[in-house]
C-alpha cells in the first residue's frame, strides 16, 4: 500500500488508539491542557496542518515564516481531535478551538515521545544502528544492510536515498532530506518493525540532532565517520555543526560507539566518549586504534580488529569506501555480531550513486557517478584514481556546486578538484534560485587559483553539455568522475524541477558523442 507521505503511516491498524491526557502524563515536560471538547482520542499525528487524517494529534511548531498554531483552525476542520505547541503558539490559537490543547515548554521534544508511545516505542525492538558524519554517512549504512543481512538478519534503512527494507522501497514520501521528523521516524520504526525487520541502520543528521529527530531513541551502536565544513548555512559555526554530531554519542543517545580518529574531530569526540558509560572502539589508517586498516589491494581490504587480523573483498573502490566498510564491521561486531560472517556479505555490495560505475561500451572510458559535494568527499572521490593517474591513466572530472547554499566550501571545492584531476570541467549542481554562471564562476576561481590550475579547468556550462565535453575529451583509457549529484533524478531550478539523472545523460551523451 503506498503512502502520501511517512504521517500517512500514523493510521495503519497496527497503532493505537489514545486519549490525549494517557498520552501526556508519562511526560516529564510541564504542559497544561487550556480547552477542552473532550479527552481528544488520538490516532494519528501530523506536523502539516493539510495532511491531517481524522483523529490526528496535530504539532503546530513555530517556522520560519509563520508558526504553525495559524493553521490550527484548519488542522481541527480537517478532523484533528487534539492540538500539542508551544506558549508562543497557544496564544495564537482561536478561543473556540474546541479540542484539548497541550502546551510544552519544549514542543518537540514533547511530540517526539508522543509519537514513541503512540507507536509502541518501536526502537525497542529493534538493533538500532546510527551513522553520522560529513561524508561516508549512506555509503556506511548500505554497507551495514548487507552485512546485517549477511548475518540472516532482515534490515531496514533509513538516510538520503530513502526508506528500504531488505533492499526493497518502502512505499512512503519522504518528508526530509535525510533523517525523518520524529513523528514520522517512530511511525516508519514501527511499520519496519510490523513488516519484519529485525535491524534498521539509519543516517544521523547533524539537523536531526538540533532539531531532535530521533528523541527519544537510544542506538545500540553509533558511528562517527568524519567531519568537514558543511551546512554552515544552518549551523553556527564548525564548533556547533561539531556539537550537533557529538550529541548523538552521549550515553542518552547510544550504548556503543566506533570513531574513526585520523579524523581531528574523531580524536576529539573519542576524548569526549571515553569519561562516560558509551563502550566506545577506534578505527584507524595511520594512529593507535581498535580497529587499523593495514592496506587495500584492489579489492581485497585487511584490518586488524581485536581479535586478530581480518582480510575480505570490497565491491566498492577506494580507500574512503574500505573505511566505511571497516566501521560498519567494527558496528557490528560491537553489538555482539560475527564481523566475520558479515564481512563476506561486502563484496558485490553496490551503492546508487556512489562511485557508480555507468555501463558503456568496451571502448568508452570508464565512467563512475558520485554524490561528492564537499571539498573532502571530492578529494576522496577523485583520489580514489590515484593509482590510475600514477600508471598515466588521465582523470576527468564533472564538477557543480548547489546554490542557496554554502558558498563558503565552492573555491575549495574548485582547488580540490584540479589538483586531483587531469582535467576539471566546471557545470551546474542545482543551481535554485541563484545564477548558475556566479556559482560556477566561484568553482572556477578555486581552480585556478591552483598552480597550473587555469590550464586544467574548463567552464562546460549546463551539465548535460559539460558531460558530453569530458566524453569527448576522453580517451578509452581514460576515468571520467561526475561529482556532486549522484543518485539524485532531478535538477532543482529557482522555478522547477527537470528531470536528470548523471548516469543515465552519461549513457545518453556517449551514444551521440562515441560514434
Amino acid at each position: 500500500m503506498a503512502f502520501d507521505s511517512v504521517s500517512d503511516v500514523t493510521n495503519q491498524p497496527s497503532q493505537r488508539r489514545l486519549g490525549i491526557r494517557q498520552l501526556l502524563s508519562a511526560l516529564v515536560v510541564p504542559w497544561a491542557e487550556l480547552r477542552s471538547g473532550g479527552d481528544g482520542e488520538v490516532a494519528g499525528i501530523s506536523l502539516d496542518s493539510r495532511l491531517i487524517a481524522p483523529d490526528d494529534l496535530y504539532v503546530a511548531l513555530p517556522g520560519n515564516r509563520a508558526h504553525g498554531a495559524s493553521f490550527a483552525a484548519g488542522a481541527v476542520a480537517a478532523g484533528a481531535s487534539a492540538v500539542l505547541t508551544d506558549a508562543e503558539g497557544a496564544a495564537l490559537l482561536p478561543d473556540d478551538l474546541r479540542v484539548p490543547v497541550a502546551v510544552a515548554e519544549d514542543v518537540r521534544w514533547a511530540m517526539a515521545r508522543v509519537a514513541e508511545r503512540l507507536f509502541g516505542a518501536p526502537a525497542h525492538d529493534l538493533r538500532m544502528f546510527g551513522i553520522t558524519g560529513t561524508n561516508g554517512k549512506t555509503t556506511t549504512v548500505f554497507l551495514l544492510a548487507a552485512a546485517l543481512g549477511g548475518l540472516g538478519l532482515h534490515v531496514g534503512t533509513i538516510g538520503t536515498l530513502g526508506f528500504q527494507l531488505d533492499g526493497e522501497a518502502l512505499p512512503v514520501a519522504r518528508t526530509t532530506v535525510t533523517t525523518p521528523e520524529s513523528v514520522d521516524l517512530h511511525a516508519l520504526l514501527a511499520l519496519m518493525r510490523d513488516s519484519g525487520a529485525d535491524a534498521v541502520a539509519m543516517e544521523v543528521s547533524s539537523h536531526a540532532m538540533a532539531l531532535q529527530r530521533t528523541e527519544p531513541v537510544r542506538f545500540d551502536v553509533s558511528g562517527f565517520t568524519n567531519l568537514s565544513p558543511e551546512h554552515l548555512d544552518f549551523h553556527d559555526d564548525m564548533d556547533d555543526y561539531f556539537e550537533a554530531k557529538a550529541k548523538l554519542f552521549s550515553p542518552d543517545h547510544t550504548r556503543a560507539a566506533v570513531v574513526f580518529v585520523d579524523d581531528p574531530a574523531g580524536v576529539r569526540l573519542a576524548e569526549r566518549i571515553r569519561p562516560t558509560d558509551v563502550e566506545l572502539r577506534t578505527l584507524a589508517w595511520d594512529a593507535e586504534a581498535d580497529y587499523r586498516i593495514v592496506g587495500v589491494q584492489g579489492s581485497r581490504v585487511t584490518v586488524d580488529a581485536p581479535g586478530g587480523r581480518l582480510e575480505f573483498d570490497l565491491g566498492l573502490p577506494g580507500d574512503f569506501n574500505a573505511t566505511n566498510a571497516v566501521l560498519a564491521l567494527a558496528m557490528i561486531e560491537l553489538a555482539g555480531l560475527d564481523m566475520t560472517t558479515a564481512a563476506a556479505a561486502l563484496a558485490e555490495v553496490t551503492v546508487p550513486g556512489r562511485m557508480q560505475p555507468v555501463a558503456l561500451p568496451a571502448e568508452a572510458p570508464a565512467v563512475y557517478v558520485d554524490f561528492a559535494h564537499t571539498p573532502e568527499a571530492v578529494r576522496s572521490a577523485l583520489g580514489s584514481f590515484a593509482h590510475d593517474r600514477a600508471r598515466g591513466r588521465r582523470v576527468i572530472a564533472v564538477l557543480g556546486c548547489g546554490g542557496d547554499r554554502d558558498r563558503l566550501k565552492r573555491e575549495p571545492m574548485g582547488q580540490v578538484a584540479v589538483e586531483n584531476a587531469d582535467l576539471l570541467v566546471v557545470t551546474d549542481d542545482n543551481p535554485r534560485t541563484e545564477d548558475p554562471a556566479a556559482i560556477r564562476a566561484s568553482v572556477l576561481a578555486g581552480a585556478r587559483s591552483v598552480e597550473g590550475g587555469a590550464e586544467r579547468v574548463v567552464d562546460g556550462g549546463e551539465r548535460r553539455a559539460a558531460i558530453a565535453y569530458a566524453l569527448r575529451a576522453a580517451g578509452p583509457d581514460d576515468v571520467v568522475v561526475v561529482l556532486g549529484k549522484g543518485h539524485e533524478q532531478g535538477q532543482e531550478l529557482a522555478d522547477r524541477v527537470l528531470p536528470f539523472d548523471d548516469g543515465t545523460v552519461v549513457g545518453e551523451e556517449w551514444a551521440r558523442v562515441g560514434q
